[in-house]
């Protein structure tokens, strides 16, 4: 255990850790995990990465039980994530197994930076895939490296699990319909900087952005899947430029469980007025209550209490409760790091 962190204060970044591990694929094979406590890549001047956005990454989470057993959630669908975006933009894809024994090595390695139980924190697992190769002209690298460091983290956003405000703003768009909307590529995060930067000097924790072909419904949120819950369903916007959330997925799982109905459908922008609660979900948050989104075109204010809704508060307190082994986990989304 590091006795340098305060865990309480932890915020979600990046703090050194021990080790990282890395695979290189060169001519079309991947080659032996190696280990390292460098902090830096070294890769040429002309590799896809830097010029013609060949990356890709993950992000997943360790947590310590009360029990003192190391539990991940649901790697195999980062895994599966991570292939889908590799193939999205012709990168070297990953296997099952070498993700898995990449990132269970990652946590292993650097045991003594997992938060403690009780906490609220985590390890934050960071897979990332780079095209590597020297390449001018746009086609795909001929060598790729795979690579899994770990960063313990807090809350992503300051407040919590306490609500944020929003901003919608349609001067932005995250990604085309046809896009790499749906992959976790780099690219979609580069392109969301200049309306984060708009929203946070109005004072708003991040953009609920609109659809880039009509404006009309929405997309994403933030960095994060929106949800809205009414009239005892849960509701969340179906599209090919959203990234599929792991996190979304659950809740869909855990909210049927709790005898609600699920609908994944397009939700017009109009629809905001009529939600008892709303938020954004994803790994880094997990859940983040919204309690007002601010139309920047029409002066509109959608309010939704100051408070976190009392379904969105059990989604949140029953996913976190899985994941760290408070309850039972009969949906088999646990995994023991041994």
């Amino acid at each position: 255990m590091d006795n340098n962190i305060n865990w309480s204060e932890l915020r979600f970044g990046y703090i050194k850790t021990d080790y990282n591990v890395r695979c290189y694929n060169r001519n079309g094979e991947w080659g032996r995990i190696e280990v390292s406590s460098s902090e830096t890549v070294t890769m040429h001047m002309a590799a896809t990465a830097l010029h013609y956005g060949q990356q890709a990454f993950e992000g997943l989470k360790a947590f310590m039980g009360k029990d003192g057993k190391i539990r991940l959630f649901r790697f195999e669908e980062n895994a599966k994530r991570l292939q889908d975006s590799a193939k999205g933009i012709l990168m070297a894809v990953p296997p099952l197994d070498l993700f898995k024994k990449m990132i269970f090595q990652a946590v292993k390695m650097n045991r003594r930076f997992i938060p403690p139980y009780g906490m609220g924190a985590s390890l934050y697992i960071r897979p990332v895939l780079y095209g590597t190769g020297a390449t001018v002209g746009v086609r795909p690298s001929s060598e790729y490296l795979f690579m899994v460091f770990v960063s313990p983290v807090g809350s992503y956003f300051k407040e919590g699990f306490s609500p944020v405000s929003m901003l919608l703003t349609k001067e932005f768009d995250r990604a085309a319909p046809l896009g790499t909307g749906k992959y976790k590529v780099g690219g979609n995060y580069a392109a969301s900087l200049t309306s984060m930067k708009k929203a946070h000097d109005e004072g708003y924790a991040n953009v609920l952005f609109l659809d880039s072909k009509e404006k009309k419904y929405i997309d994403e949120c933030g960095p994060a899947n929106f949800f809205g819950i009414k009239d005892n369903k849960y509701i969340t916007p179906k599209s090919d430029s959203i990234l599929p959330s792991i996190t979304n997925r659950s809740l869909e799982v855990l909210a049927k469980d709790m005898g609600l109905t699920v609908e994944r459908r397009e939700v017009e922008e109009a629809e905001l007025s009529t939600f008892e609660e709303v938020g954004a979900c994803g790994t880094a948050a997990v859940i983040s209550p919204i309690n007002k989104i601010h139309d920047d075109q029409t002066g509109e204010t959608y309010s939704y209490g100051d408070k976190p809704g009392p379904i969105s508060t059990k989604l949140f307190e029953t996913l976190q409760a899985i994941q760290i082994g408070d309850i039972e986990d009969k949906f088999g989304w646990v995994d023991i790091v041994e």
